[in-house]
């Protein structure tokens, strides 16, 4: 995006693979909830994790040692104008499907169009911002943009590319069990709606020597197993059933693995870590519905939800905060007023904006001791007095005599979130505030989040050192009406838009950066999401024959990490 890559033409491998890792055996993960859907690449339905990530592949592959930065894939060359006004691939002549067959300019042309017309809305964003897409040559394609969007480039490379012919005759946006045909490392082998699927390496794989895939893809076998909920699929791995295991509590790290195949060194604990943004994480308020329309009811949910006593009880106080959007990186938002370019950037919105978003703006402090911080829920009666609620025999209500109720819609299965809520159901009470908690299966879950059908949910999203086109996607305003985007706080703020705007057309890394921690401002001060923690360090705990490189990449344990640089060894 800018400059140049860190890696020269004639690189070995990625500097986080182990060129010489051994292939061979097999690594077996568990995983809650389930699937009905071998499609992943459309808004119906619910795809297994694994299976673009193994089977399909893309034009340019993405390196998770370096932001913004693409190598050939697919695609032996790349080639741009000084403006980014078009960009053309050339497709390697050995690229295969894993049946043999060619990948064809003809699979390209129709994957993108496919994708971008029938697909998930996340591939639409920058579908509408290409004029034409041609053939120039035997295998070559050349995108020109109608938008001003230097990234644009780089998503192009950036598209899974699907067999054109497997789907003739099919509707490409059903929720189909058809195993798609890829051009990935792996097949499928074998699966079973909602109870497992195995990827085998296959042998034949066109791309195995490329200096891209050099000390990746090194199990013969990998294996998802699906169960009921965390719990159970933690109980599998103390059993022996699965071979790795991420651990999301640090407490729970600490005290609960002293099982015996830990004892006996059949099992080890790895910490990986990292070096990319918190992204967000907890309870998103649903700004659609009345009730949090009001930044100044927002604020006050967050003051009711005392961080340090939840962080205590269920961590032990050891995890750090979130902060804001892009804390713990240089993406993030400053502490007090905004300078310089960010606040150059602002000031045309500043009318709009919620209070802080220029002058600065902070989470709550609560308090470790006591569940409920009474300062905060002082100033948080105050705020609700002033949005027009006031506690009338109670309850919570507005002026009308209307209570101040919302649905909680959790996930099945998600032990730690149920603990955490209930925690803060306990707390609202205390503001006259009586909301309803439902909990439901993963796929109605997607179902009714898909369609803004909640008032508050549990909310998660990974942000990177790269944010671009798709923060449209996360927080533009098409989301607030239009189903399956990640704008699940239903936020319409020009401001944002702008600024993602600004990142999109950046030319420079310092203007990038200044029009990111504006967005991360915006965000932050909107009240949106009430912030939980998050961890600098991955904690894996895995089979004592599974091992991954000395080296690890800036963004540690990341999609590309685990199972891709990892090997089996006895």
């Amino acid at each position: 995006m800018y400059g140049r890559p860190a890696l020269p033409p004639d690189f070995v491998s990625l500097p986080y693979s182990n060129p010489d890792a051994p292939k061979g055996g097999r690594i077996v993960f568990g995983e809650p909830g389930g699937f009905d859907s071998l499609n992943p690449y459309i808004l119906k339905g619910t795809a297994p994790w694994g299976l673009g990530l193994h089977t399909v592949e893309s034009l340019m592959g993405r390196s998770i040692d370096e932001p913004f930065t693409l190598y050939g894939l697919l695609a032996e060359s790349v080639e741009t104008d000084e403006a980014r006004t078009w960009v053309e691939f050339t497709l390697r002549p050995e690229a295969r499907f894993s049946d043999g067959s060619p990948v064809t300019i003809d699979d390209v042309m129709w994957s993108y169009e496919t994708l971008g017309t029938k697909g998930h809305p996340r591939y639409q964003t920058a579908w509408a911002k290409v004029a034409k897409m041609e053939q120039t040559g035997d295998r070559t394609i050349r995108f020109t943009f109608n938008t001003e969007d230097r990234e644009l480039a780089l998503l192009m490379g950036m598209r899974p590319i699907l067999k054109k012919a497997q789907w003739e005759g099919k509707t490409f946006e059903d929720a189909a069990l058809d195993v798609p045909t890829g051009t990935g490392p792996y097949v499928v082998a074998g699966f079973e709606p909602g109870r497992y699927i195995t990827f085998k390496r296959n042998p034949d794989y066109w791309g195995k020597d490329l200096a891209f895939n050099r000390g990746q893809h090194n199990f013969d076998e990998i294996r998802y197993d699906y169960f009921g909920d965390g719990d159970v699929v933690f109980q599998a791995f103390t059993g022996g059933e699965t071979s790795s295991h991420r651990e999301t509590n640090s407490a729970k790290w600490a005290s609960h693995y002293d099982f015996a195949s830990i004892q006996s060194g059949e099992v080890v604990k790895s910490e990986i870590e990292n070096q990319r943004p918190s992204g967000i994480t907890g309870f998103v308020m649903n700004t659609r519905e009345p009730v949090f329309a009001d930044w100044r009811v927002r604020e006050a949910m967050l003051l009711a939800f005392n961080f340090e006593f939840i962080n205590q009880t269920l961590n032990g106080g050891t995890e750090p905060r979130i902060t804001s959007y892009f804390s713990n990186s240089v993406l993030a938002m400053g502490t007090g007023p905004a300078t310089g370019k960010v606040a150059e950037l602002l000031a045309p919105f500043a009318a709009d904006l919620p209070p802080g978003t220029i002058e600065g703006y902070a989470l709550p402090d609560g308090n470790a001791e006591r569940a409920v911080d009474r300062g905060n829920l002082r100033k948080a009666t105050k705020l609700l007095e002033e949005a027009g609620w006031t506690v009338q025999n109670g309850t919570l209500a507005n002026a009308e005599g209307t209570p101040f109720t919302f649905e909680l819609l959790l996930a099945s299965g998600a032990t730690e979130t149920q603990s955490i809520a209930d925690i803060y159901v306990e707390a609202l009470k205390n503001l006259g505030i009586f909301p309803t908690v439902t909990t439901v299966d993963s796929a109605q879950y997607k179902e009714r989040t898909n369609n803004y059908e909640f008032g508050m949910a549990w909310y998660t999203r990974a942000l990177s050192l790269s944010p671009g086109n798709e923060q449209f996607l996360y927080w533009g305003a098409k989301g607030v009406t239009e189903p399956g985007s990640r704008n699940w706080m239903g936020m319409n703020s020009p401001a944002a838009e702008a600024m993602i705007k600004s990142m999109v057309e950046s030319r420079s890394q310092e203007d990038f950066i200044a029009a990111t921690q504006a967005l991360d401002r915006v965000l932050t001060a909107g009240r949106y999401v009430i912030p939980v923690w998050f961890s600098r360090v991955s904690r894996i705990a895995h089979s004592s024959h599974l091992h991954y490189p000395d080296r690890i990449p800036l963004y540690g344990d990341w999609p590309g990490f685990q199972p891709e640089t990892w090997w089996y060894e006895e």
